[in-house]
């Protein structure tokens, strides 16, 4: 409205006035100026109403491009489940590996509770291997960025192990040791695969984040890498956990039971100054990542089913940086005859420049909610697959689909119209879980941060 406004008014000061002016000056007679001031209001008019036209259809083009990956998600159906495991277990991460080439074969990497990392192949989920020297509960899997051959897992016993992909052998190609009184509940790799960093359980006092320098992996297979360093006075408990920046490597998020989420720029030479940001969610953090043009906002998810969303960008500015604050996502959204239990995580749809959230039921239906900043709504649900908790999940968006894990012991890969060609779903597993076990009520009293 502004700028037809604007361009009105040039239309006036250009060619509206000049015209009037040159009636006067050649002294037209009053029959032929009032029609031609008519036929110049007309173009105007006409004008004013193109402009309009075109900024209505180029809101509802974007409006219908949001609608359309909504209906998307809405139209996930199963198209491949795994053939089940001799030994059941809680698929308790995902991750896929990014191809090399177009021609070459994604893989399927998924950590599991009963201490062991399997790989699979990406599109017909055949189980190809599996990693079984981990002394300790796994708490995450991530693939390298640039090397789709290579794959992390950390471990509750103080170590971060890499292993090769093309290898059944039982031994990691490279292992990041920790400190004596470490137990890493939460880890990542940087988008150039050059820092790793894994997050620790509350030991009498201390919580860390340490950090390796991952370079040179392949070149000393043998050896074990001591940290370069630790964050040690920004959180006060659990560090539940850590996201690196997707296309900046110095920045990296965490967030703990001690309700703040944490935003570093590792460049930095110290803690203190690398600490740029911290948010507050009231709660024990269970989930996070980054959103928004340029990746410039965090969200995350707390242990209690709450939302958080800040703008990073506004730090510098007198606007809030909190875009939304749900203190109970399960009130908010409603999910029919459903209901909506619990929240797994978030992601965020590049081409939609839309963030959604992955929550479910009990009984394994998956719910898909569309994230705003005037509130949450939900997108579809996703029955018929699981039929327990969903633990994890990971988003493919080369080819929109979702692999889903629960405590059902299924993978599932969903894709839009697709149609099942697999076994029938297997029944809920009664198996106790380490994660829950370890999950506790935030501390309350927290240290008083800037904004």
């Amino acid at each position: 409205d502004v700028i037809a406004g604007f361009l009105y008014a040039i239309l006036i000061l250009v060619v509206f006035h000049p015209v009037v002016d040159l009636i006067d000056n050649f002294n037209l007679t009053y029959k032929y100026a009032p029609l031609i001031i008519i036929m110049l209001k007309n173009a105007v008019i006409k004008t004013l109403l193109g402009l309009y036209l075109l900024q209505v259809s180029g809101q509802a083009g974007e409006m219908t491009a949001v609608e359309k990956v909504e209906e998307q998600l809405a139209a996930l159906c199963i198209a491949r489940r795994c053939v089940p495991s001799e030994e059941p277990s809680y698929l308790l991460d995902i991750d896929t590996s990014t191809a090399a080439q177009p021609s070459s074969s994604r893989l399927v990497a998924v950590s599991c509770s009963s201490q062991s990392l399997r790989l699979y192949d990406r599109e017909s989920l055949r189980f190809l291997r599996e990693y079984r020297a981990h002394r300790g509960s796994l708490s995450g899997v991530r693939f390298a960025h640039t090397c789709d051959s290579l794959v992390f897992s950390a471990c509750s016993q103080g170590t971060v192990q890499c292993w090769d992909a093309r290898s059944a052998t039982q031994k990691p190609v490279q292992v990041f040791s920790g400190y004596p009184s470490n137990v890493f509940i939460s880890f990542d790799v940087s988008c150039t695969d050059l820092i790793v960093c894994a997050g620790t359980e509350k030991a009498e006092k201390d919580t860390f984040l340490v950090f390796w320098d991952a370079r040179g992996i392949t070149d000393c297979a043998s050896a074990s890498k001591e940290p370069l360093g630790v964050y040690s006075e920004s959180h006060n408990d659990d560090i539940t956990k850590i996201c690196f920046h997707p296309i900046e490597p110095n920045l990296v998020v965490s967030g703990s039971t001690d309700g703040l989420v944490n935003v570093f720029d590792i460049n930095k030479d110290n803690e203190d100054d690398a600490l740029i940001s911290t948010c507050n969610s009231d709660s024990s953090v269970s989930s996070l990542g980054w959103s928004g043009e340029d990746y410039r906002q965090v969200y995350c998810m707390t242990h209690d089913e709450g939302f958080c969303w800040w703008d990073m960008a506004q730090l510098d500015t007198e606007e809030p940086i909190t875009l939304l604050h749900v203190l109970d996502v399960r009130e908010s959204v409603c999910a029919e005859n459903h209901g909506l239990h619990y929240l797994v995580g978030g992601l965020y749809h590049e081409k939609a420049k839309k963030l959604f959230l992955i929550g479910g039921t009990s009984t394994g239906n998956i719910h898909l909610i569309s994230c705003g900043t005037d509130g949450l709504s939900l997108v579809g649900t996703l029955c018929g697959g699981h039929s327990a908790t969903v633990r994890s999940f990971c988003w493919s968006p080369t080819d929109e689909s979702l692999l889903t894990g629960g405590e059902d012991a299924q993978l599932l890969l969903w894709k839009p119209g697709a149609v099942e060609r697999s076994l029938t779903k297997k029944a809920s597993l009664k198996i106790s879980s380490s994660l829950q076990k370890r999950v506790r009520v935030h501390n309350t009293s927290l240290k008083s941060r800037k904004k």
